[in-house]
């Protein structure tokens, strides 16, 4: 673990690079992740709210936004998380393990001497939750739009009060929520299948889609979020119709960004954008120096004739999720991301 205290202020300076992850951890200890986490990504450095699959039925992603439904309840069935009439076992479960999450969250920090100055939260975003989730039918509730409609309105309503429980575990924090879209791209593209398998749902209209997010961010403002981020995989990403609805930025890996993308980040930066890159490969062989990872990051960047004082819009992530790690590889990769990060910064300033 880092020698730095969390929270503990690091040499800074304006549009420096900072760390973060993308929110799932290995293992089924809350206490040992949300105290890796913090003792790792410190101020100015980006700690989350550990989320933990792991555990099982109520701790994987679906489940744990599912839970935040205000008025709306699921079940998990054989072929995934269902809309039921009323809150069930499975349910249960998912709450009680947010709950978990967040009183471990409060006894970490209020153990600590410094607090850090932010924290991340994640949640499943609108699209991916409505391909996640099932009707009674056992089609996506894609498939219906009365359904998607009552998911979308459903969540914006919930996320405050998720919000107001993960600043009173860490009070003063400034909230960033990550949006976490992995099925954004084929369901507006129309390529996920249908229950039976032998077709394929109708794409949603992009006005929709853009709509639905609008309510989302809109709802995290107000429920204290600082930044909304929105993190999708690099293929057909919609980097343009995520920012168009209001988000204050994007998360991609950086191995898989085609150059257009690399353009669409370079103008999002230039707007005023964050932007998560996933630069750190998690498989990656032994030996691999952390100067050619930032280098990795840098060349993009100053083929595109980005300055160096926006860099300060960058936070880097691990490529992938950590879920697929031990504990103990997931803290080392966490230390190794905040070298990497100051490794940038030592090649873009001095």
């Amino acid at each position: 673990m880092s020698p730095e205290a969390p929270g503990r202020a690091q040499s800074t300076r304006p549009g420096q690079v900072t760390a973060t992850a993308l929110g799932e951890w290995p293992g089924t200890d809350p206490v040992e992740a949300e105290k890796a986490i913090r003792g790792e990504l410190g101020t100015p450095h980006l700690p989350f709210l550990a989320e933990l699959p792991a555990r099982g039925v109520g701790s994987d992603p679906v489940g744990r936004t599912a839970s935040l439904l205000v008025d709306l309840y699921a079940d998990v069935q054989p072929h995934g998380w269902r809309l039921v009439e009323r809150p069930g076992r499975d349910a249960s479960r998912a709450a009680s393990a947010l709950a978990t999450d967040l009183n471990v969250l409060a006894d970490v920090v209020g153990a600590e001497e410094a607090h850090a100055d932010e924290l991340q939260v994640r949640i499943v975003g609108p699209l991916s939750l409505m391909a996640g989730l099932y009707l009674h039918n056992g089609e996506r509730v894609l498939a219906d739009a009365g359904a998607r409609r009552d998911v979308a309105d459903s969540l914006a309503a919930g996320v405050a009060g998720f919000l107001a429980r993960a600043g009173a575990a860490a009070p003063g924090a400034r909230l960033t929520v990550q949006v976490a879209e992995p099925d954004a791209a084929q369901v507006l593209a129309g390529l996920l299948p249908t229950a039976s398998g032998y077709r394929t749902l109708r794409a949603m209209p992009a006005a929709e889609a853009r709509a639905v997010w609008s309510g989302l961010v809109e709802a995290l403002r107000t429920g204290g979020a600082e930044k909304v981020v929105v993190q999708t995989p690099a293929w057909e990403a919609p980097i343009e119709r995520i920012l168009e609805a209001g988000a204050d930025g994007v998360a991609l890996p950086v191995d898989s960004l085609s150059v257009p993308q690399w353009e669409s980040l370079a103008g999002a930066v230039e707007g005023g954008a964050s932007v998560w890159l996933g630069v750190l490969p998690l498989d990656a062989p032994q030996g691999t120096a952390t100067h050619a990872l930032a280098e990795r990051l840098l060349r993009p960047w100053r083929q595109l004739g980005l300055p160096e004082r926006a860099l300060g819009a960058v936070r880097v992530t691990p490529a992938s999720s950590l879920i697929d790690l031990s504990p103990e590889r997931a803290t080392a990769a966490l230390a190794r991301l905040v070298k990497l990060a100051d490794a940038v910064n030592q090649l873009a300033f001095g």
